[in-house]
């Protein structure tokens, strides 16, 4: 029943997606390339908006489950795809990224914590959600990585222990998988945009939350170590070279391999896509009391390799931006 299921709504999906190619291209939403672009072909964005019919197809199918998750999604998923149309205030974004995640915080039921917790919730989760939006920058990295980050959430749903329904994680594979199909390529079809990246990250935020109340163990933010690393660190750079953090640029690890060093896009992914892949399967290995100090060592080992890399390849981005 459930393999019916998967590949009906995997059929679904790759339908709705072609379909939406057809409107993207009729209204012109297109990602044209720019200096700080990693591609260098006009492509069709927002492909990523097929991550929001694979959460709905799970809804309607279950007897809507999950509600208020559900509308915070379908608030941030609006807000993103205007912004991939034409340019929303960022004020007007933050706005309805407070709101869709309070109401994704009320689905957690963490509204019984204290209301200082709920503060600093809401500041790590905006920085997650738009950390995960920096990162979408080269063909096959957004999917890739989100398809491993919810293959281990499944994985440890199944056999771990059980925090969420199964065939909701199923449907995100399915809505993932999709995607990949048209981006994990040499030349996309079709990018994520905002729509992609942040309605990805806050389905992937809302199964990790589950997973961390329900273990009461906040060292599952591991499946997000690879990413995080190299956003916090770009920030951190980019703060010493005193830049706007707020501005787009090409100085993020992944984007130099890209850019400067010539390495392809789905090679560049797939790095990232193992690293986290054999992080997580070490993590998954060790007793449970280990998980905290995995998780610092981890984070140094991946920032010792970040600054290595940097210290060694950054002077060919200034080459390259001087020319």
């Amino acid at each position: 029943m459930e393999i019916t299921y998967y590949i009906m709504i995997t059929a679904l999906l790759f339908v709705a997606e072609l379909l939406y190619f057809k409107v993207a291209d009729k209204c012109n939403i297109i990602d044209k390339p720019n200096q700080r672009s990693s591609h260098t072909q006009i492509t069709l964005r927002g492909g990523g908006i097929i991550f929001y019919f694979g959460a709905l197809a799970y809804f309607l199918s279950s007897g809507f489950a999950y509600p208020l998750f559900m509308i915070g999604l379908t608030a941030i998923t609006a807000i993103s795809f205007v912004d991939d149309v034409r340019s929303v205030s960022s004020r007007v974004r933050l706005l309805i990224q407070t709101a869709a995640m309070l109401l994704m915080f009320y689905q957690w039921t963490s509204f019984m914590l204290p209301w200082w917790w709920m503060i600093i919730a809401l500041i790590v989760c905006t920085g997650i959600i738009n950390a995960y939006n920096f990162m979408d920058g080269i063909n096959g990295i957004t999917g890739g990585y989100s398809l491993v980050i919810l293959a281990v959430l499944a994985y440890v749903n199944s056999q771990v222990v059980t925090f969420v329904s199964q065939t909701f994680i199923g449907s995100m594979i399915c809505a993932v998988v999709v995607f990949c199909f048209f981006n994990f390529r040499k030349r996309a079809k079709c990018f994520a945009g905002d729509v992609g990246s942040v309605s990805i990250a806050f389905v992937i935020l809302f199964l990790l939350g589950l997973l961390i109340i329900q273990t009461e163990d906040f060292s599952w933010i591991i499946l997000l170590s690879v990413y995080g690393v190299d956003s916090v660190l770009t920030i951190i750079h980019r703060i010493m070279l005193k830049e706007n953090i707020g501005q787009p640029h090409r100085k993020h690890l992944y984007q130099l391999m890209a850019n400067e060093l010539k390495v392809p896009h789905i090679w560049v992914a797939s790095l990232y896509m193992l690293v986290q892949l054999v992080i997580m399967v070490g993590f998954l290995m060790i007793p449970t009391a280990w998980h905290y100090g995995y998780l610092v060592a981890i984070v140094l080992l991946l920032s010792a390799a970040y600054v290595a890399f940097m210290r060694k390849y950054f002077h060919l981005h200034i080459q390259q931006i001087s020319k």
